[in-house]
């Protein structure tokens, strides 16, 4: 067994990296109503440099709670909307002829920011989905054979719309594979949508009133190294490594009904996610080690993107989360 490097982080870190992610999550909650499990994961995302697919229907305050997170950290945010006539050089940038000097000039898209929406991805072609994935796995662009580091942190926040299909491009496993986490959004309880009401009358949402920095761009930083010497013990590991094994192996664990279901599992980067989400999960509680219930606590957002179900699994009504939960019974905590 190999000896880690890392450093577990101490009670100073600890502290200090609590009031960061506390500043910022009062920072979100003051401009979004609820959806408490949307601001976990952004913070997630943020703290691991994973990237987030959001799905829900509309006016669920996904365009908001990105840029709220975007401005509390003093980073830079863009929103880009997807539609099928969207080409790659609009994301990621092109060469443009400069009369004045006579020769080409790089301008660089809007992907190239800290924080970065696309809006309905699915609705982008299949050409232009893979144009991201450059940027989201290997950090940088290429244009006209030069290459463009993205800055950091960067984090690529898609979302998708479940209920309207038309004119649509559906992700591939290899594109929805490269994020780290999918979260679901729900509708609001009436108390929270009362709520949106009150604030909206209060001022909260106007122009004039953007969010304030609470974090500097190098505090954030500092934070994802904290996160990222979070401890986690080998025996978590391999509880995790059997997690994903599970979901390859089905007929191993789950019932007989269950099992056939499942066409194909999660891949090595879901066992990856799964110790970075983990790591993230044990900061925001404040602790600087990873217990079995942080590894459980980010098991439906890491694999419910990444198992690829039968088509009976349709006809019979199972889902993905389904499936999680079964191999969450199944599979001994350690």
């Amino acid at each position: 067994m190999t000896t880690s490097a890392r450093v577990q982080p101490n009670a100073t870190d600890m502290e200090n990296a609590q009031r960061v992610v506390d500043a910022i999550a009062r920072s979100f909650s003051a401009k979004v109503v609820g959806q408490d499990n949307l601001r976990e994961s952004l913070l997630i995302g943020l703290l691991t440099g994973g990237h987030i697919l959001l799905e829900g229907v509309p006016g669920l305050a996904k365009t908001t709670a990105a840029r709220v997170v975007a401005e509390s950290i003093s980073g830079g945010f863009n929103r880009i909307q997807c539609t099928p006539d969207l080409l790659p050089s609009d994301i990621l940038g092109t060469q443009i002829y400069d009369s004045t000097s006579n020769s080409f000039v790089t301008q660089l898209g809007p992907v190239h920011t800290n924080i970065v929406l696309l809006d309905e991805i699915n609705r982008s072609s299949a050409k232009t989905q893979s144009a991201m994935l450059e940027a989201m796995e290997e950090r940088q662009t290429t244009i006209a054979g030069q290459t463009y580091p993205m800055p950091e942190p960067f984090l690529v926040i898609a979302t998708q719309n479940p209920v309207d299909q038309e004119g649509t491009y559906p992700l591939s496993e290899a594109q929805t594979d490269r994020f780290m986490l999918k979260e679901v959004l729900r509708y609001p309880s009436p108390q929270e949508e009362a709520e949106v009401i009150f604030r909206i009358d209060a001022g909260v949402y106007d122009r004039d009133a953007p969010t304030r920095p609470v974090i500097s761009l190098d505090d954030m930083r500092q934070l994802q190294r904290i996160c990222s010497n979070i401890h986690l013990d080998p025996v978590l590991v391999h509880y995790i490594s059997q997690l994903v094994y599970a979901t390859r192996n089905p007929a191993e664990v789950l019932a007989p009904q269950l099992a056939r279901l499942v066409e194909y599992g999660a891949s090595p980067r879901a066992t990856i996610a799964f110790a970075k989400a983990a790591r993230g999960a044990a900061l925001l509680v404040g602790r600087n080690h990873v217990l079995p219930d942080d590894i459980r606590n980010v098991a439906h957002r890491v694999l419910r993107h990444r198992l690829i179900l039968r088509f009976e699994a349709i006809s019979a009504g199972v889902s993905a989360e389904t499936i999680i939960d079964a191999v969450l019974q199944s599979v001994r905590v350690p």
